[in-house]
């Protein structure tokens, strides 16, 4: 059945982009496309356009870039599109005089199975709180964030050697199928949202910045494992690192439990040739994937290579 709601969608990262493709190959009717301004991004701070962007000029889709939600004129030319339905995936929280606006509605896609991990990185949050499943909701929004009606979502296993990379493109392939079920049943007349179940204890999903990013090596060697690979792309798990009257700070990007147990301080060194352990609360890590101030990412043999550790050294 072709779905005939005339749709706006709204979006920013790779993550939206990949679903505006999905309904763009599949034919849905895409009447325009919402995103942010160009911002300048890179040392030579150019203005660089949003994949969303990107993806509705390559599709020839009528673009929007408002720098204000409410303003007139931006709301304007939204109502001259005759929209039935408004489309959300990782955009700005949308004013109500915005999101009331087309008759059949406007949901938003959410990495996670609300009520849990409501917030800005639930892919994120999902891996570092050692989680097994995870998945995707598609609600209807409201005043609040992401606590409106439920419409439907899809699960997702996360495996054991899941990071925020592999577990964001499982994700975002399933948001696309999601957010196609989602149109049909709302173009059908067949959508049954309920209200989100918050009983029980809830797990959020809060920006990350530098304090909830930075290492605690007097955590389990599991829990350390957890955040690296819950952090693996960006912004990465930081440490400093104390190495002979330096003071570096340093990413962690991959590491894996030795199940050697940590008999010295948390955030001691042992070195070999090819090899870089840290001491956690339980267990040695082994570093495998570092980057430091101002280089790209290296596997730790070829750190090693060139850079000499010492046993003294110390992440902390």
């Amino acid at each position: 059945m072709t779905n005939r709601l005339r749709i706006v969608f709204m979006g920013t990262p790779e993550f939206a982009a990949v679903i505006l493709n999905t309904l763009h190959a599949h034919h849905y009717n895409l009447v325009a496309v919402v995103t942010v301004p160009d911002r300048p991004a890179g040392r030579g701070r150019q203005l660089r356009p949003s994949a969303v962007k990107q993806a509705a000029i390559e599709h020839n889709i009528p673009l929007l870039q408002p720098e204000k939600l409410k303003a007139p004129e931006f709301l304007a030319q939204i109502r001259s599109y005759e929209p039935d339905v408004f489309v959300v995936v990782a955009f700005r929280m949308l004013p109500q005089v915005l999101w009331k606006l087309p008759p059949k509605g406007t949901f938003n896609l959410h990495a996670s199975l609300l009520p849990q991990y409501r917030g800005a990185a639930p892919i994120n949050w999902a891996i570092i709180n050692g989680e097994h499943l995870t998945g995707v909701t598609t609600f209807f929004i409201d005043d609040q964030i992401d606590t409106g009606d439920i419409i439907d979502h899809r699960t997702c296993p996360i495996e054991k050697d899941d990071n925020a990379s592999s577990l964001h493109d499982k994700l975002m392939i399933l948001g696309g199928d999601l957010v196609m079920s989602t149109l049909d049943a709302i173009d059908q007349g067949q959508a049954k949202p309920k209200a989100q179940n918050t009983q029980g204890p809830l797990r959020s999903a809060p920006k990350l910045n530098a304090e909830n990013t930075r290492i605690n090596w007097g955590s389990t060697a599991e829990m350390t494992v957890n955040l690296i690979r819950g952090l693996d792309t960006y912004p990465g798990a930081w440490t400093t690192l104390l190495r002979s009257g330096e003071v570096l700070k340093v990413k962690i990007n991959q590491a894996k439990r030795t199940r050697l147990t940590a008999n010295r301080a948390p955030g001691s060194i042992d070195v070999t040739k090819k090899s870089l352990y840290v001491h956690t609360a339980d267990e040695q890590l082994s570093i495998t994937l570092i980057q430091f101030p101002g280089k790209k990412k290296m596997p730790i043999e070829a750190l090693l290579n060139g850079y000499s550790f010492e046993n003294e050294d110390k992440f902390v």
